[in-house]
């Protein structure tokens, strides 16, 4: 009888030993192919219905806004505004109806230069203006902005409004210039000189930008200028460092939501003389819009940082 009992025990002892190394097998088995017992899961791993009930819920409230409509031809067609703002009013005939209603080139067009070659760097703007480039490295980027005040002021055929400081204080009018006069150099100075071919055509009013434009810059248009605060910001204003090389990029659009919280476009020329194009914004590239929520200083744009101050206006330009 003492016999069988210890046989007995030695046989269940024998089975216990090998249902334990089934059993472990088995079980590094499972962890090696990514499961667990229910011994093991947490309160937070059991709790993966409610993960992802909450993310189902925010990818079905939360959409992406498209903010290019590629089919858009202007740019307030082009570029749509971020969800519950709207565009702020303009006038009609004001600069920013001018820019809103200016027409682009088709969506995804390059940057190009005065020389037709493609801007280095494609990568940080959004539309491209139909503004004129002549192929001369010389409209970049405070003469692009420049470029636009005249545009505009030719479009409404006020040239007596189309006026710009140059080098030494030299005072280049449109209206001068179209009465038969031209602009030289006397040593170092600038000066009237006849030239009776000058008129009011578009031809000699190009003529008279590149005039411009090769005898002022970043510097003469900070000594043009005067600082604004962000509440005082309109289309048409600029952040502005001037130097050589400085860097200027102007307000084409604003928009705001009802808490009156305002969003704004920027675009640009550059060097060496390019497209003038709609900037994208850094923080955020799919959305273009900056917002004056988001500034601080040192304010990085696409392609260039202004220290605070750089807000302004250039007083030589008549709001109307």
């Amino acid at each position: 009888m003492r016999n069988f009992v210890k046989k007995s025990i030695a046989f269940c002892v024998i089975v216990g030993t090998l249902i334990c190394c089934i059993l472990g097998c088995c079980h590094k088995f499972y962890q090696e192919q990514g499961f667990q017992s229910t011994a093991e899961i947490s309160d937070e791993d059991t709790d993966t219905s409610h993960l992802e009930i909450k993310d189902t819920k925010k990818d079905s409230t939360v959409q992406e806004k498209n903010f290019i409509n590629s089919d858009g031809k202007t740019l307030e067609s082009r570029i749509q505004v971020p969800n519950a703002y709207k565009r702020v009013s303009v006038k009609a005939g004001s600069l920013g109806e001018f820019l809103r209603t200016y027409e682009m080139k088709p969506d995804k067009s390059p940057v190009l230069l005065y020389n037709g070659l493609k801007k280095g760097n494609q990568s940080d703007h959004v539309a491209v203006f139909t503004l004129p480039i002549e192929n001369r490295n010389l409209q970049q980027c405070a003469d692009s902005i420049m470029r636009i005040y005249g545009e505009y002021y030719y479009h409404k055929k006020e040239y007596k409004k189309i006026n710009f400081i140059l080098g030494g204080g030299f005072v280049a009018k449109f209206d001068k210039w179209k009465s038969g006069y031209g602009i030289g150099v006397s040593g170092d100075r600038l000066k009237w000189i006849s030239k009776p071919k000058n008129d009011s055509s578009y031809e000699s009013f190009k003529k008279f930008m590149q005039i411009v434009f090769a005898y002022s810059g970043t510097l003469n248009m900070e000594d043009d200028s005067k600082k604004i605060s962000e509440k005082q910001m309109q289309i048409g204003d600029i952040f502005l460092k001037g130097g050589s090389p400085g860097h200027v990029v102007m307000v084409v659009d604003m928009c705001t939501n009802e808490k009156g919280e305002k969003a704004f476009l920027l675009a640009q020329g550059y060097m060496p003389a390019q497209e003038f194009h709609v900037i994208k914004n850094p923080l955020h590239k799919d959305d273009p819009w900056y917002y004056v929520s988001e500034l601080s200083y040192p304010f990085k744009t696409a392609e260039y940082t202004f220290d605070e101050g750089s807000l302004k206006r250039y007083e030589l330009f008549e709001k109307s």
